[in-house]
């Protein structure tokens, strides 16, 4: 067995026990808690508005480079988290699905663009548009369920897909990659139009 096929089987078995493991501390604690925390984790990934936007914040991120590239995944998280507290409290945003949908625009847009802002306007950026994320996924927590590990759910899955955007993003080091990015920031730029056509509609 070559070095490489281990290294292989240790990735998927990461990935699979990673895959599994909400199930396995369901069984360790109470139901609404574990329901929380599977709810949140899994609610980032059941809209394709979110999905798109929060892979766009790495993609970005990569095109950035260091610092931006670790500073905008731990930003949008954080600001995520706020608005998602404004959502669990009741604490009205408006616009919210417009929000969402802009933001996948305007981030395609700058992905598309290979637009280059400065570290302070790109972190402001993407914690505006996450503030919209956050609040949808604070409004929509099931009754019965536990608030913060909801919010614990939702903060990882986000950081999960930014971390997909990072890893696909670094394809920018070649010319052929640089292409491929701008191809799939028009993607999610177009996606975002769709989202924002039927927010207004």
């Amino acid at each position: 067995m070559t070095r490489g096929s281990c290294s292989w089987r240790a990735v998927v078995a990461v990935l699979l026990l990673s895959a599994i493991w909400p199930l396995l501390a369901w069984g360790h604690v109470e139901s609404g808690q574990a329901g929380g925390f599977v709810s949140g984790l899994s609610h980032p990934v059941s809209g394709l508005d979110h999905v798109i936007a929060m892979v766009a914040v790495g993609l970005w991120g990569a095109q950035l480079g260091v610092p931006a590239l670790w500073i905008l995944p731990v930003a949008f998280p954080m600001m995520m988290a706020f608005g998602g507290m404004l959502g669990l409290i009741g604490i009205p945003v408006p616009g919210v699905e417009v929000g969402i949908a802009v933001s996948a625009v305007v981030l395609g847009a700058l992905v598309l663009g290979q637009v280059r802002l400065p570290l302070i306007a790109a972190v402001c950026v993407v914690a505006v548009f996450a503030i919209f994320h956050g609040h949808a996924h604070g409004t929509e927590l099931e009754a019965g369920q536990n608030a913060m590990l909801y919010s614990l759910g939702f903060v990882i899955a986000t950081g999960l897909l930014h971390a997909v955007g990072i890893t696909t993003g670094l394809i920018h080091r070649w010319d052929s990659g640089r292409l491929a990015l701008r191809g799939a920031g028009a993607l999610v730029m177009l996606g975002g139009l769709y989202f924002l056509w039927g927010a207004v509609a």
